[in-house]
């Protein structure tokens, strides 16, 4: 359900602005969208787990929440993030 340390690294630098970013809204939807994933596989198998879904909410909630941060601030990073996560149809 986690993201493995490797593959947290990967995200980062593929979303990264700058060497070291790690707390930029991209970097940071970028990870929520993996555990998002992560967690919506889970309940493929578990569909019973609430005490889970609970967590994917909120990481849902805290996912939008910075995508409407970053539309605000600069929507030409909202766009090319959105188009590149492929949150957006």
């Amino acid at each position: 359900m986690t993201i493995s340390a490797e593959r947290k690294e990967e995200v980062i630098k593929e979303h990264a602005r700058e060497a070291g970013d790690t707390g930029s809204p991209e970097v940071q939807v970028a990870i929520l969208t993996e555990r998002i994933n992560n967690l919506t596989d889970h309940f493929k198998a578990h569909h019973k787990d609430n005490h889970s879904r609970r967590g994917l909410l909120m990481m849902v909630n805290k996912r939008r929440s910075l995508l409407d941060y970053l539309k605000k601030k600069d929507a030409t990073r909202y766009s090319d993030l959105i188009a590149k996560l492929g949150l957006r149809k």
